[in-house]
């Protein structure tokens, strides 16, 4: 069954090519079967592969499929290659799985849009491309799908392409992005010519040889490894892309926010995560990144207005907290929240998607309100989704893939207890604004009719989610509950355990404790401040302190502002400057004097035949003048 590991990209491009040369004569019914069963073939392969990879493990608990060399330069001849291991089957799986029933919600939330059929050839590509990445045997191949996500993050968040806001999103996504880009551009280079391979597997085992532990080379390594995972994964300082990337279709914000493009980072850490424990300051440094962001993006959540931007805010928060785990050591840790966000998120993109249908296109959650009694199915399932995010104890998963990444925090070296107050810090803003975006939408009175009801295939998607979302999390309890783990021990065949850390029995009862409850005061915060006392955030907003600090949390920390001054308007002012550029000069002088001689050529074109002759024989004479001015030079 390994074998067939190459059908699994193979489908959603195949999906891709049919729907781009033919979709647009294709009935919508067509399209649709072409659109999800392409990745819904993909999805069951991976499941069958997977199965079979769990139950009959290859040797050495990895799978290469070599498919053919891609160019030969030199020395140098890299392969398309793929290659299948716990880690890769984990990310494949949820890749597929919640990229197909993304695709089912698709094909009815898109039913009345232009542009059917050019939806699911770029959301095809962007599957195909993101399977390339996790699936990729050496960083070129990666590099090649972590450029294809790229493209088509660009192409989905500008796909209402008549709005000029919709592109400036686009634009905004595709260049911020391209900073990380070329950090990792350049760490491929450094990675070949320093160990003469792109082989993910050789690059592991030569660095470990041949790199001492802290040295320059691997230092250097790592920090443009991370610039790209920054970058791809919307992290300070290049998170300000995300919020805007909100202008794309809300099966375009599921697809990018829960299981794809902004996942690729924390994949492209955990893959070369040998690497970093070469470089243990840039280690650190990702977990400091990811705390620091987890807090910022959650203090952002708090007061934005437009639905799918808090959630925007709360996937670079929920992203930060899988970098506080790699940057701890935490591999295992990292995947599991990135296994239950996939769920949990995806579930509320596409019940936001919902409300904002129902609502006539309306965004703003104070335009909303009461739907709990008008779309009751949706706010089952969105609660669901809520209740996993803001991690309410015991019964959702998320509570189980973020108490385990705290408390692996709080046993890590060098800072463990400030990263473990960081991430609880978080929690509480997490269920503080989860909540808030709740009981907006849901509850008090109905301020905004409901035109539109979600259908069967919606509908399946929200319960399957919704379903997961709650059960996921049962994969990996903690330690005091179920000391034994599938889920770890099915990781541990290709990421190393976490650094064990003696910890005291009372203390590991107080993180327990501290992990279940402090989720919970952000919930009964949110009620009070919204249910009980709903007038007092607005009155806070109206004193002189309170506006300001809520401009400044709702332009996201003040970075696009700064960003503008440092970059964007001395670009701008340069390229004014140099509007006629010097380098034009030179071409635009050869193009002077190519007109001027064709003027001057014109003019012999007289008509006149006479005219021709004399230039016949003036021609003639000067020919044989000169043959016979050469011939008698010695």
């Amino acid at each position: 069954m390994l074998h067939c590991l190459w059908l699994i990209p193979t489908l959603p491009f195949a999906g891709f090519l049919i729907l781009a040369m033919a979709g647009t004569r294709l009935p919508h019914r067509a399209v649709a079967s072409v659109g999800v069963g392409a990745t819904g073939l993909s999805a069951v392969l991976a499941l069958l592969i997977g199965a079979d990879y769990a139950l009959r493990p290859p040797a050495g608990n990895a799978f290469a499929q070599p498919l053919w060399t891609w160019m030969t330069v030199g020395g140098f001849s890299p392969s398309i290659s793929l290659y299948l291991d716990a880690l890769s089957v984990v990310m494949t799986l949820v890749v597929t799985v919640v990229g197909f029933f993304i695709f089912l919600y698709s094909a009815e939330n898109m039913g009345q849009e232009e542009g059917y059929s050019r939806f699911f050839a770029y959301m095809n590509l962007f599957v195909g491309s993101m399977l390339t990445l996790v699936l990729a045997d050496n960083l070129l191949v990666l590099y090649l799908g972590w450029e294809g996500v790229g493209l088509c993050s660009y192409l989905l968040i500008g796909f209402w392409y008549r709005d000029a806001g919709n592109i400036h999103a686009a634009n905004k996504a595709f260049i911020v992005t391209r900073v990380g880009d070329t950090a990792l551009a350049i760490g491929l280079i450094l990675l070949f010519l320093q160990l003469d391979t792109l082989s993910i597997r050789e690059i592991l085992a030569r660095a470990q040889a041949q790199w001492p532990h802290g040295s320059e080379a691997a230092t250097w390594a790592a920090l443009l490894l991370l610039g790209g995972a920054v970058g791809k994964s919307a992290q300070l300082p290049l998170q300000t892309w995300l919020p805007d990337a909100m202008a794309g279709p809300s099966p375009v914000s599921a697809l990018i926010h829960a299981a794809t493009m902004v996942t690729a980072g924390v994949y492209l850490i955990a893959r070369t995560h040998g690497i970093f424990t070469l470089a243990p300051e840039v280690q650190l440094l990702v977990a400091v990144i990811g705390a620091v962001t987890l807090l910022l993006a959650s203090a952002s959540a708090l007061v934005q207005w437009d639905i799918k931007r808090v959630l925007a805010w709360s996937t670079i928060s929920q992203i930060g907290y899988m970098f506080l785990a790699l940057g701890v050591g935490a591999w295992s840790a990292a995947i599991f929240h990135f296994l239950t966000h996939a769920f949990f998120k995806a579930l509320l993109f596409l019940g936001a998607g919902v409300v904002i249908a129902a609502l006539a296109d309306e965004h703003d959650l104070h335009r909303m309100g009461g739907l709990r009694r008008e779309l009751p199915i949706t706010f089952w399932t969105f609660l669901a989704g809520a209740a996993s995010l803001a991690a309410l104890p015991l019964v959702t998963a998320g509570f189980y893939s973020k108490d385990l990444i705290l408390n692996q925090a709080w046993g890590s070296s060098p800072g463990g207890p400030l990263l473990w107050a960081a991430g609880l810090g978080g929690a509480f803003l997490t269920g503080l604004y989860t909540f808030r975006m709740v009981f907006l939408a849901f509850f008090g009175e109905s301020k905004t009719p409901v035109i539109r009801k979600p259908g069967v295939a919606i509908t399946v998607s929200l319960v399957v989610f919704a379903f997961f979302s709650l059960a996921s999390g049962f994969l990996q309890m903690p330690a005091l509950i179920a000391p034994v783990s599938v889920y770890s021990d099915f990781l541990s065949r290709s990421l190393p355990p976490a650094a064990a850390a003696t910890v005291p029995r009372t203390t590991e009862i107080m993180l327990f404790l501290s992990a279940l409850i402090v989720p919970v005061f952000g919930v009964a915060a949110s009620w009070w401040l919204y249910i009980r006392e709903p007038g007092l955030p607005a009155w806070v907003a109206q004193k002189p302190a309170g506006a300001a600090l809520h401009r400044f949390l709702l332009g996201g920390w003040g970075f696009d502002s700064l960003y503008d001054t440092l970059f964007v308007r001395p670009f701008i002012f340069a390229a004014r400057l140099n509007r006629d550029d010097f380098v034009d000069l030179v071409y635009g002088g050869l193009a002077w004097c190519s007109a001027q001689l064709s003027g001057r050529l014109v003019q012999t074109q007289s008509g006149m035949i006479r005219r021709y002759a004399v230039g016949v024989l003036l021609g003639t004479v000067v020919a044989l003048g000169l043959t016979l001015f050469f011939k008698e030079l010695p």
